[in-house]
């Protein structure tokens, strides 16, 4: 990512320098009270967490040069909840220059009615622990979250020797530099910082399992289910869809997808903006993440309510009415034309209920994935 730092790894025309070992800024937050509670915690008593957190990430992603730098210090007030704390690591994570940042606190984690022992988001490269009901200390806490954030889960089994390799290749985009140029426009640079970074960019909208995004907004789901049945049985949309052609079937999808997606970007803020030069490159793969994620999600759930519009269809609309109403036959291609209008209808319908979703809601189903 970019950085301020005259010795991190810039990637040029050519790439990174050959052979030249890519070096990855991890900062561990570590909160007083679990520095007080921990044997390897940082602090003068117990000065091995930096040496042998850096040998087990060396160990566990071979081809890196670790540099860790654990920081002792309040991450939030005492009624924050996980995500607040997860935001505060990744303020600091940007403040500090790091590439990867993981707090970790002695408290348990509070998120509504959930207590989590980890929030991870990996779209931003940060996670936090807590050590109240951890079987280990915090060097084996903090690679396991190192493990989550690059998308090799222990909590899903040993990584295979693939899944570290994907991992040290994540690690090695977060730690690379795409430059900036004189005078470029924003298109251009999210561009090369897309090419640059495109494997990373995959395995974090992967991680951020789009597909979900639907089934985790209940209110949205809700105003989606409810718009697609008021409009199924209104016979006026049925002569409109009979009457609409390819192009403006096409439209319908389309203006239907845009709706919800800046719904929710722009409704709970997930659109950032970097607040210094070293920060550029960085927020710009977290807004191409978060945009991708939001509109594969979107996109699944036009899908699925084109799909369960088109069984409402072929089960409540009765042929005969159906040829009656709009002067055609009810052939399939008729009903599904008519699940496809009333599918965008019911997305667009899901954009009133993202409204009324809480920005938390949004941001902890689009990016973290917590562990219970």
């Amino acid at each position: 990512m970019t950085s301020s730092h005259p010795d991190r790894t810039a990637s040029g025309p050519a790439g990174p320098a050959a052979d030249a070992p890519t070096r990855v800024r991890l900062g561990v937050l570590l909160d007083p009270d679990a520095a007080s509670s921990t044997a390897a915690s940082g602090v003068p008593d117990s000065p091995d967490l930096v040496p042998d957190l850096t040998r087990d990430l060396t160990i566990a992603y071979p081809g890196l040069t670790w540099d860790v730098t654990v920081l002792v210090e309040r991450l939030g007030d005492p009624d924050d909840d996980s995500l607040d704390l997860l935001e505060a690591t990744r303020d600091r994570m940007l403040d500090e220059d790091f590439d990867l940042a993981v707090g970790v606190v002695a408290e348990p984690l509070e998120q509504g009615r959930h207590t989590l022992t980890a929030q991870v988001s990996p779209v931003h490269a940060s996670g936090v622990v807590s050590l109240s009901h951890a079987e280990s200390g915090a060097r084996e806490q903090v690679t396991r979250v190192v493990g989550k954030i690059l998308g090799a889960d222990p909590d899903e089994g040993d990584p295979t020797d693939a899944q570290r390799a994907s991992a040290a290749h994540s690690a090695r985009q977060l730690a690379t530099d795409v430059g900036n140029r004189h005078g470029e426009n924003a298109v251009s640079y999210g561009w090369r910082v897309a090419a640059g970074n495109a494997r990373l960019l995959l395995r974090t909208i992967r991680s951020n399992r789009p597909w979900m995004l639907a089934a985790s907004l209940s209110k949205s789901m809700s105003a989606a289910l409810a718009t697609g049945a008021l409009t199924l049985i209104t016979t006026d949309l049925w002569m409109l869809s009979a009457e609409y052609n390819a192009l403006q079937m096409t439209m319908v999808g389309a203006i239907a997808v845009l709706a919800v997606t800046v719904s929710l970007v722009v409704g709970a803020d997930l659109w950032e903006r970097p607040r210094r030069a070293a920060e550029r490159e960085q927020v710009t793969v977290f807004n191409i993440a978060t945009l991708a994620t939001v509109l594969i999600g979107v996109l699944v759930l036009h899908l699925a309510l084109f799909l369960a519009a088109l069984v409402g269809a072929l089960l409540l609309v009765d042929a005969e009415v159906f040829g009656v109403v709009t002067g055609e036959p009810a052939q399939f291609v008729q009903y599904a034309k008519l699940a496809w209008f009333v599918g965008g209808l019911a997305t667009i319908g899901s954009a009133l209920g993202a409204g009324l979703e809480e920005d938390d809601d949004v941001r902890e189903a689009i990016f973290t994935r917590g562990t219970a």
